[in-house]
């Protein structure tokens, strides 16, 4: 009885701190906010969570928890655990790479890096294109990229309410469009993961909980902005851009499947929107509900069969009219002793709109090694 009063306690202790953050981060966005804002922070990261439509929040234990939820890199008790991925969009035109290292402090704390980058390279700038004379001169034309970066330092730590665990992330985001304008940002992510019995986990992740803002500084040369002018575009200015809190709430349920090492998993997230109206499945004026889920079928750890559905939304066709579209994945996973590699087919849009990608991702766990531990001794 004092163990059921003093976790419930903990939520409701939690609850309040996540009600008057969230309430902070709304205020202070008030009008600024567009919607959208650092959404290369939303595309996902390694193949076997793509794989799931993203619905591992509750579920996720490696060094990909850094993204996902940071209170589940607790479960990675490696001295070292490394993850990568490299994935390309739009035909190759947008590339999106990823690595991740997390490591057991020790049996209750980990600590994670994870490093994104999105970026489009070799853009032509034509702003050169016509000389002073009033020629085309192809040869005046240059190549710039535009490119996003994050940087995650990550925290997570088992409480004594056990299968109770929480992390956070502090992350550093850096965009930049060639020469002609940058911006730096910083933010917090809070997770929790409570894992009740062998069956069932609950997971809950806040990103941008006090809201992340990006401030913009533009730097446009003289003949840029007569180009920008004479084209009918206004002149960009200096500013700060928010991007208001998302709350993921997710449910994982994990069964054995007779006594030969097969299980089957599945897991439903819940996506809150606080940017207003989105297209989703269930949405207002103020907040935006996306679900997805996923589903795993493996035998132990060596082979796992993932499929997931998600970007629900509607579509409204030439006659006005309405259908619901669902975004399926599929993916495989591999499992040898330390390395994994993951394979997801998906996309990073509705399927009647983008086209399907192939996703690989790697990890691999580390031992301490042998001289490090002789030299504790």
């Amino acid at each position: 009885m004092l163990y059921k009063k003093s976790f419930m306690t903990s939520l409701r202790i939690l609850f309040i701190l996540f009600a008057i953050l969230l309430h902070r981060g709304l205020s202070l966005a008030q009008n600024v906010a567009p919607k959208y804002s650092n959404e290369f922070l939303q595309i996902g990261i390694g193949a076997d969570a793509l794989g799931l439509s993203n619905a591992v929040v509750a579920g996720i234990d490696n060094v990909n928890a850094g993204y996902w939820n940071p209170a589940g890199l607790v479960h990675s008790d490696k001295w070292l655990e490394i993850g990568a991925m490299h994935s390309e969009y739009f035909a190759g035109i947008a590339k999106y790479d990823y690595v991740g290292l997390s490591h057991a402090v020790d049996t209750k704390s980990t600590v994670g890096l994870s490093f994104i980058r999105f970026a489009v390279d070799d853009i032509p700038n034509t702003t050169q294109l016509i000389d002073n004379e009033g020629n085309v001169d192809y040869d005046r034309i240059t190549t710039f990229t535009a490119a996003d970066y994050a940087l995650l330092f990550s925290y997570a730590r088992k409480l004594k309410i056990e299968g109770l665990s929480v992390g956070g992330n502090f992350k550093i985001i850096h965009r930049k469009v060639g020469d002609f304008a940058k911006s730096w940002g910083f933010g917090i992510d809070a997770g929790a993961q409570y894992q009740r019995n062998e069956h069932w986990k609950f997971g809950l992740m806040a990103r941008d909980i006090t809201s992340t803002f990006n401030a913009w500084i533009f730097n446009l040369d003289a003949t840029t902005q007569e180009v920008f002018l004479n084209t009918g575009n206004t002149l960009p200015e200096n500013g700060l851009e928010l991007t208001l809190p998302r709350i993921i709430l997710g449910t994982q349920g994990k069964y054995n499947l007779g006594k030969k090492g097969i299980f089957a998993a599945g897991e439903i997230d819940l996506d809150i929107t606080t940017d207003g109206k989105r297209n989703t499945l269930l949405k207002s004026s103020v907040f935006s509900a996306d679900p997805h889920m996923g589903v795993q079928v493996g035998f132990k750890s060596y082979v796992v069969l993932r499929m997931g559905i998600g970007n629900l939304q509607y579509i409204k066709n030439f006659d006005d009219s309405k259908k619901l579209t669902v975004q399926p994945n599929v993916g495989i996973g591999i499992n040898i002793k330390n390395f994994s590699l993951d394979y997801a087919y998906t996309d990073i849009g509705d399927e009647s709109t983008a086209l399907y990608s192939h996703v690989i991702s790697l990890r691999l766990k580390l031992n301490r090694p042998e001289n490090a531990v002789k030299q504790t001794e």
